[in-house]
C-alpha cells in the first residue's frame, strides 16, 4: 500500500505509483479548471475482484470472450484519473490537467459536462458490496493531496449518482460517506 503520497503538480501525476498511459482523455477546455472530485464504483466482471478488466477497459484492451458481461462494453471508451484496487493499490491513467472520460452525461451546480472540470476516482467496488478499509485510507489520502494542490475542490466531493442521478448509481449504497475526511 502507498504510504506518502504527493502530486508532481508539473506532470499532474501522483508520484511513485504505477502510471498506465488511457488513450480515452483529452484537453480540458479550461486546465486550470478542476473544481470537483467524482468517486465511482467499478468492477469488471461485475461483482468480481481482482482481475485485470478496469486497466483492460481503461486502455481499449479488453477482450470480448473472456467473459459474455464483456461483449456489451468492449468498444466503450472511458478512463478515470485513478483507480483504487480492494488491496489500496493506486493507478493513475490519466494526468489531472487532462479531461478523463469517466462521468458522460452529467451535471454539478448547474454545470454540465463535469468531465470537463472534474478529476474521477474510481474504486473497485460494486453498489452493494462494501469498500474496503484500504480504499478509504487510500482515498482519504487522495483527496488530502488533491485539495491542497486543487484547492477549488474542497467542499466539492461526489458520488457519480449526484451528478447523473437518473443513469448512474455508483459508488453505492455501500459506500460510506462518513469515512471521508
Amino acid at each position: 500500500m502507498d504510504k506518502t503520497l504527493n502530486i508532481d503538480l508539473k506532470k499532474h501525476l501522483i508520484k511513485n505509483i504505477n502510471f498506465i498511459v488511457s488513450p480515452n482523455c483529452d484537453d480540458r477546455p479550461d486546465e486550470k479548471d478542476i473544481s470537483l472530485i467524482v468517486i465511482h464504483g467499478i468492477s469488471l466482471p461485475p461483482n468480481k475482484f481482482g482481475g485485470k478488466g478496469v486497466e483492460q477497459l481503461f486502455c481499449n484492451k479488453l477482450d470480448p470472450t473472456e467473459d459474455i458481461f464483456y461483449k456489451k462494453i468492449y468498444r466503450l471508451r472511458l478512463s478515470s484519473h485513478l483507480y483504487i484496487k480492494r488491496t489500496g493499490q493506486i493507478i493513475q491513467f490519466v494526468p489531472f490537467n487532462k479531461r478523463a472520460w469517466h462521468a458522460g452525461e452529467s451535471s454539478f451546480k448547474n454545470r454540465k459536462s463535469c468531465n470537463d472540470f472534474s478529476i474521477g476516482i474510481e474504486l473497485e467496488g460494486a453498489d452493494y458490496i462494501v469498500y474496503t478499509d484500504e480504499q478509504y485510507q487510500q482515498l482519504n489520502s487522495l483527496l488530502t493531496i488533491l485539495q491542497k494542490a486543487y484547492p477549488q475542490t474542497l467542499n466539492n466531493i461526489v458520488g457519480h449518482n449526484h451528478i447523473s442521478p437518473n443513469r448512474k448509481t455508483d459508488p453505492g449504497k455501500s459506500f460510506d460517506w462518513q469515512k471521508l475526511l
